[in-house]
């Protein structure tokens, strides 16, 4: 067990603890610095680095955008929502997986290519969505049929 923390950038390469988790286990560290996005209290933001420092592990972000907080959304186990990147129509969800471990989520978001519904789709990015309490992979379409 370990002990996680996101930094905020505030200017010129200056940071401030923002959050913090205490004895949290090292595949969901993992499994978060994969992760491109954050999100809490309705704010997403974008991880510019992250570091080990001893026994602490660092997630440096910045502010992306502000949006407002989504409720949480139901389900068993560990959440993974699989979107398509497509603002236009909202990314749509191709499929949400019911996961019982952090590293069957680590195997889809850290995979390039993903296969749903007989189409490959090609890894965009990734974020842990802490107000809906799940994570998110966003996805392209590849063009790629399977038969």
């Amino acid at each position: 067990m370990a002990r996680l923390e996101y930094r905020l950038l505030l200017d010129h390469e200056k940071y401030e603890l923002l959050y913090f988790y205490e004895n949290i286990d090292l595949e969901q560290i993992i499994t978060r610095r994969e992760c491109e996005f954050f999100v809490k209290e309705g704010v997403t933001y974008r991880q510019l680095s992250s570091a080990l420092e001893n026994d602490t592990f660092a997630i440096y972000v910045e502010k992306y955008e502000q949006g407002e907080k989504e409720d949480e959304v139901n389900g068993h186990g560990l959440l993974l929502e699989v979107r398509e990147l497509n603002s236009e129509k909202n990314h749509p969800i191709i499929t949400t997986l019911e996961l019982h471990s952090h590293l069957e989520i680590m195997a889809y978001i850290g995979s390039s290519f993903t296969y749903f519904h007989g189409k490959e789709w090609l890894r965009d990015c990734a974020e842990i969505d802490e107000d809906r309490k799940l994570y998110v992979l966003y996805v392209t379409a590849t063009g790629l049929i399977l038969e």
